[in-house]
């Protein structure tokens, strides 16, 4: 069986350096896994590892911009209807790969995931092909400094879940830039925060919308936004498929802890056949028969 990792988000939610720490860890802990890169736009230093499949073999968005007179938007779009032209392309270069972990690191067109058709399209071809597939979707520690960006990113994260239909995980990136103690005497990035106003992101609580609004929001009041808030807090309240997985990079159990939740959503390992331990047949214990 092989399984298939969409690592997907906004640009610079971290997509790529998860993707390599990923693909580290499963090498790590013995398992086989490659890096597959669909994202036509990728600079040459993005990966630590060469990706064992490249979109850029097949088309570039430099080409695309350069030979059609597109912008990097449009190229995008562009280059992903030609790859779903050219699907066999694809399906030749996974020919090679068995009983293995691909990574999937997608570009950060976030268009791509929430309303265009290709996404779901390439799932179902990978689908057909025998994979099973399942999507992550990284939203950066940054977006809890602004709730209502927060709250932008919760909903594009739900858009992306209902158009691709696949086992769904949702991780808060970059969680080494947010500090939960107030003992720490650095000042974090990404703001200092007590455990349970964490949880409040994490699980997404939507009162953080209707929550008593500071005097410059006060001062620049307007009701048809805030009647806008109340349905969106309506709309979570009603579907409550949002929720994140904290991603610290920088610890082991962090990423141990995401990799594990990724492994039982896609129900790895589940039809492989239980192996006998060589030692009860010969080695250590074959002069005991």
């Amino acid at each position: 069986m092989r399984y298939a990792v969409l690592v997907t988000g906004p640009a610079g939610a971290g997509k790529s350096t998860f993707s390599t720490a990923f693909a580290t860890h499963l090498r790590v802990s013995k398992r086989t896994a490659h890096i597959v890169n669909l994202d036509p736009a990728a600079t040459g230093d993005a990966f630590e590892y060469q990706p064992a499949i490249d979109i850029r073999e097949l088309v570039t968005l430099d080409d695309v911009m350069g030979e059609l007179n597109m912008g990097p938007n449009g190229g995008l779009v562009y280059c992903f209807e030609y790859l779903l032209q050219n699907m066999d392309w694809l399906e030749e270069e996974l020919g090679g790969f068995d009983d293995d972990y691909l990574i999937i690191d997608c570009p950060g067109q976030i268009e791509l995931y929430t309303h265009h058709p290709f996404l779901p399209q390439l799932v179902r071809n990978l689908q057909r092909m025998g994979i099973r597939t399942c999507a992550v979707y990284l939203l950066e520690s940054q977006f809890m400094e602004d709730r209502y960006k927060f709250f932008s990113g919760v909903l594009s994260a739900m858009s992306a879940m209902v158009n691709l239909e696949v086992p769904w995980i949702n991780i808060m990136s970059k969680m080494d830039l947010v500090s939960g103690s107030s003992s720490d005497t650095f000042e974090p990035r990404n703001g200092k925060r007590g455990k349970r106003d964490i949880a409040r992101y994490l699980d997404p609580d939507p009162m953080l919308l209707v929550a008593a609004r500071d005097g410059r929001d006060q001062q620049h009041d307007n009701s048809r936004f805030h009647d806008l808030n109340r349905a969106i807090v309506q709309l979570i309240e009603d579907h409550p498929l949002v929720s994140f997985l904290p991603l610290d990079l920088t610890s082991t159990d962090s990423l141990e802890t995401v990799v594990s939740h990724i492994d039982f959503t896609m129900q790895y390992g589940e039809d492989e056949e239980p192996k006998e331990p060589h030692d009860l047949d010969e080695g250590d214990f074959a002069d005991m028969e």
